[in-house]
């Protein structure tokens, strides 16, 4: 038995070296990987209990697999630590989530094992059966394996998946990591059994020719076949939960201990010469190998740094500020204790979204309704048609996938849903899949709909009374993390729609700015007043409908306007100004500058790195206005 002192990950040159190692040594392998996720995700933060309840099973897969031919997609991307160590990246895996480092999910243009790049769930199923038809068409040999958390497995598109890839019958092995499904020993391992041995090669070449042998018996042999058919998939059922699976036309496999890598190569060795689509089911745990994180899953799915020893988040230096989750979730609870048609929704992050407060002290009006952002947005709307006043909330990057329910089923209809979008703007290390730059454009041009971004706090309770007030369709987009510390109130006052706030009077030009660019520009153009340059600041909070009387006011007081945003520039914020400057002929002899996010997918890194880097922090703001405001 190899020597855990031996360290088989740093002598691994090449990825396929990992196939000739022996059962003993791919277990020490795999703690050596376990080892060294908690030690970088302990300082740069990550998604360390998924990743580490998969480690087992990529060791497990890459000794079976040949990943340099055969493509793999790891859905969502959070189980995906353990395959970048393992694929040519542990020397650069310190760099996780760091600006110019490597993403903290597979990215195509990162490493050509990549072979998809994800970050929001339950595509991967879809995307391997494109590759697998793809292969067919060009007489490729390779493997196609798409693997799918049991979470992901509650959206509609995992399902359609399914569908289509159990009617075209093409070899493709989806493998099902199952962390929260609780079976017991004894019909787990009778399960098993069943599955391995009505899914073995032998078994599947005995059943084809017992088949055709079945067929040619004169007028009964169709009716035996179809009882034989029933009755095998009877048995299954019974003891199974393959019979799902089998229902979508694929041969079920499972349940594995996903945690025993001599049994896993195995079942894949075995699913190697199997035909047509394929379905693993593997039980893993979250967190594995690591205390903390197996007593704690939510809580180390997605985690800041901490104390690798104890688990214990480090300390933050300064004051300890609510975030605007924080302040969201208490305001909503708040609410809701004055008014019984308050009823709050979430797509599988009660934590995330900060409602696990209100599910506690209001579960009869909470839902959390899976990962299913389609149906959460049009399950609200049937909620609104009889009297109440459903709050989704989610975040700005997931609302994306609910486009065409926002539309029809809440916005063509006028119906009150408030939806509330947590990390509105740059979120930081997650990178391009998560930064919500994109919901102002997207949203701006619905009609009915209005579009509010708090400054602060505060703002953020006002924002979320006026919402639940207003008898149509309202979005509040507010960001991640902490805001200025400003005071929250008990007796909450409402914002009057399309009214904005001029925070700052100046003489030599005008900077209108929206939700979390307020401040900044504020702080800006305080610092320039040492420059002998007055500037105007202007918190215009909506977006929709544009603040137009205050508009109209300061056109005629100033030349040049800056408009500020942490939305892409296109078909954002600044847009909706310049189009209503344009309709109201109100361009002329103007000058505007505009502030945002340009027509770039922009990367991770911290959130105040990338808002340097964007120049939307209050030096860019500063630096810009002395260029453009200059006399």
């Amino acid at each position: 038995m190899s020597d855990n002192n031996v360290h088989i990950l740093s002598s691994l040159s090449k990825p396929d070296l990992i196939r000739d190692l022996k059962p003993e040594e791919l277990e020490c392998l795999a703690s050596q990987v376990r080892e060294l996720i908690i030690r970088v995700v302990s300082k740069n933060g990550g998604h360390l209990a998924p990743s580490l309840g998969v480690v087992d099973l990529t060791v497990a897969l890459m000794n079976v697999f040949d990943f340099e031919k055969d493509q793999i997609i790891w859905d969502v991307g959070h189980q995906a630590y353990a395959y970048k160590i393992l694929t040519g990246r542990k020397d650069h895996f310190h760099t996780l989530r760091k600006i110019e480092g490597i993403s903290g999910f597979p990215r195509m243009d990162e490493s050509e094992f990549d072979h998809f790049g994800v970050g929001h769930s339950s595509t991967s199923i879809s995307a391997g059966l494109g590759m697998a038809v793809a292969r067919d068409i060009l007489k490729d040999t390779s493997k196609v394996l798409a693997v799918i958390g049991d979470g992901s497995m509650t959206a509609g598109l995992a399902y359609e998946g399914l569908n289509q890839a159990g009617d075209l019958d093409r070899d493709l092995i989806v493998i099902l990591n199952d962390n929260e499904m609780s079976i017991s020993k004894n019909v787990g391992a009778l399960s098993s059994f069943l599955s391995r041995k009505l899914s073995s090669r032998w078994m599947v070449r005995f059943k084809k020719e017992v088949e055709g042998w079945m067929r040619h018996i004169p007028r009964i042999g169709e009716d035996i076949l179809n009882y034989a058919r029933k009755s095998e998939e009877s048995l299954k059922g019974f003891f199974t939960p393959g019979i799902l699976f089998e229902a979508f036309k694929f041969n079920y496999i499972g349940p594995v201990d996903g945690h025993n890598i001599r049994t896993m190569t195995r079942v894949f060795n075995q699913l190697k010469t199997l035909e047509g689509p394929v379905l693993v089911h593997v039980l893993t745990k979250k967190g594995k190998g690591y205390q903390p994180a197996e007593e704690n899953p939510t809580h180390f799915h997605g985690v800041g740094c901490f104390e690798p020893e104890t688990g214990l988040a480090r300390k933050s230096k300064g004051k300890c500020l609510p975030t605007y989750t924080e302040v969201f979730g208490n305001t909503l609870c708040s609410l809701a204790g004055t008014d019984e048609k308050i009823v709050a929704i979430t797509a599988a992050m009660p934590e995330g979204t900060g409602l696990r407060r209100f599910a506690e002290k209001y579960p009869d009006r909470f839902f959390d309704v899976g990962i299913c952002e389609q149906h959460a947005v049009t399950f609200a709307a049937g909620l609104a048609t009889r009297g109440f006043k459903p709050v989704v909330a989610v975040y700005s990057t997931f609302l994306q996938r609910s486009y065409d329910q926002v539309v029809h089923d809440v916005c063509l209809q006028n119906l009150p849903v408030t939806l509330c979008l947590d990390r509105g703007g740059i979120v930081g290390e997650d990178g391009a899949t998560h930064h919500g730059v994109f919901d102002f454009s997207y949203l701006r041009h619905i009609p009915n709909l209005i579009c509010m971004a708090p400054k602060d706090e505060a703002e953020l309770q006002r924002m979320l009374y006026t919402a639940v007030q207003h008898p149509g369709p309202a979005v509040i987009r507010y960001p991640r993390g902490v805001g200025v510390g400003s005071s929250v109130r008990d007796e909450i006052l409402p914002v009057e729609v399309g009214r904005a706030e001029l925070i700052k009077d100046g003489s030599h030009g005008l900077i209108m700015a929206v939700g979390s660019r307020v401040y900044p520009a504020l702080e800006a153009a305080l610092e320039l007043e040492d420059e002998k340059m007055s500037l105007a600041v202007l918190n215009a909070r909506f977006v929709k409908p544009l603040p137009a009387e205050m508009i109209f006011d300061l056109r005629k007081r100033f030349n040049r306007i800056l408009l500020l945003e942490e939305n892409v520039l296109a078909g954002g914020f600044s847009s909706a100004v310049l189009e209503f400057l344009a309709d109201h002929d109100l361009l002329g002899g103007l000058h505007v500058k505009r502030l945002g996010i340009p027509d770039v997918f922009v990367e991770h890194g911290t959130q105040k790195e990338l808002r340097q880097m964007l120049g939307l922090c209050k030096g860019g703001i500063k630096k810009t206005s002395l260029k453009f405001f200059k006399p």
